[in-house]
């Protein structure tokens, strides 16, 4: 396993050729703050070449639990130490789809007087979903947020007719909104 830092990337099928899915497992805590916890909502956006979602139908969350093609799918329930965890079929992730960014934020609201600086932690590891092997976690990116109510965790993207991962880290102060307007998602 290796931690990543903020900005860096891993070239995840470079480094396993046989990958063929993933799991994007998502976790966060702030303590006895559970009132903050349990309003956070993890998402995936499918963003075309000008990072910009497909369409809505590409906006994978609670109430769209699936892209159209069912190649990224938001988990029931999650398996293990995560408390989210999003599935790429990578082979059948649409051509078009040059990048599926995971993002985290206060359902609307909870947001007076929460903020994602209240986490103690929040971590993004991608796992082999063959066999739930854990590749590569991100820093607790918890220590970067201040007033943040966003945030955008990583992506999962193409590159040379193979798949990286990189961590994102960048938090947004207008929360879903934000995340919206950066991603062509309509609210």
């Amino acid at each position: 396993m290796a931690e990543l830092k903020r900005g860096t990337n891993v070239a995840l099928t470079r480094e396993i050729p046989t990958l063929r899915s993933v799991t994007l497992g998502v976790k966060f805590s702030a303590g006895a703050e559970k009132s903050l916890t349990d309003n956070l909502v993890v998402a995936a956006i499918l963003c075309d070449q000008a990072n910009k979602a497909l369409s809505d139908e590409y906006f994978v969350f609670f109430n769209q639990l699936q892209s159209p093609e069912e190649s990224v799918v938001q988990r029931d329930a999650a398996l293990g130490e995560d408390n989210e965890q999003i599935e790429v079929d990578l082979p059948q992730v649409p051509a078009n789809v040059e990048r599926v960014v995971v993002v985290l934020y206060l359902n609307e609201g909870i947001v007076q007087r929460r903020t994602l600086g209240q986490l103690r932690d929040c971590h993004i590891r991608v796992l082999n979903a063959a066999d739930g092997v854990e590749l590569v976690r991100s820093e607790n990116l918890a220590s970067f947020m201040t007033s943040e109510t966003a945030l955008a965790l990583g992506e999962l993207y193409r590159h040379q007719g193979g798949w990286k991962f990189k961590v994102i880290g960048d938090g947004y102060s207008k929360g879903i909104a934000g995340i919206a307007a950066d991603y062509g998602v309509s609210l």
